[in-house]
């Protein structure tokens, strides 16, 4: 703990002397490449649970490429999420596309995703109040990753994750991946198909 020096605060012509405390927290830094990240076993373990997900998802395969045809890349990204005392809670991998080399009208077209204003959620919860019913929150894990792509994208194989048995193919994407540009259309159909079928 350190002191800060006597800080002099005036309020509406009056003088107040003022000491303040600071407590330093160290916080963990975020790798922001994975140079920085691969050895750290916690978040090895987090890349290692994504690909997992991935993997049961069938988010890619494996194909040669045609020699017409470009690939874009992958980052990892991290996150270390706090709680509010500042202790770690849990460590995050994303694997994210380099959607930036997308062309539009080539790998992408639509790309709006219908959201819900405040108002909206306002007037819902309003609602709810006043006639007693009970409302129910959700969260969905990887939640873009469940978007089907219609579109023909080919990444990459991630980094430290290349099949060692074809190590020159690469991902023909099937499902959505942060970082597309046609993520938030993706998984935007996709609700709107079980929604439907659903018989709403």
């Amino acid at each position: 703990m350190s002191q800060i020096p006597l800080q002099r605060l005036t309020y509406d012509g009056f003088v107040a002397q003022h000491y303040a405390y600071m407590v330093r927290v160290i916080q963990e830094v975020e790798p922001t490449c994975f140079e920085q990240a691969v050895g750290n076993l916690k978040l090895d373990n987090a890349m290692d649970e994504k690909m997992a997900t991935l993997d049961v998802n069938f988010t890619w395969e494996l194909i040669a490429l045609l020699k017409d045809k470009k690939t874009m890349g992958c980052k990892w990204v991290y996150k270390v999420k706090h709680n509010v005392d500042e202790s770690v809670n849990k460590y995050k991998a994303r694997l994210v596309a380099k959607g930036y080399a997308q062309t539009y009208g080539i790998n992408y077209e639509e790309t709006y995703n219908p959201v819900a204003k405040m108002t909206t959620i306002r007037a819902i919860i309003a609602m709810a109040t006043t006639k007693g019913w009970s409302l129910h929150q959700m969260d969905v894990n990887n939640v873009f990753l469940h978007g089907d792509l219609q579109e023909k994208m080919y990444m990459e194989q991630p980094l430290d994750y290349v099949d060692q048995t074809y190590p020159n193919l690469v991902c023909r994407l099937k499902k959505a991946l942060y970082g597309l540009k046609q993520a938030p259309k993706a998984l935007s159909n996709k609700i709107g198909q079980y929604i439907v079928t659903s018989g709403f």
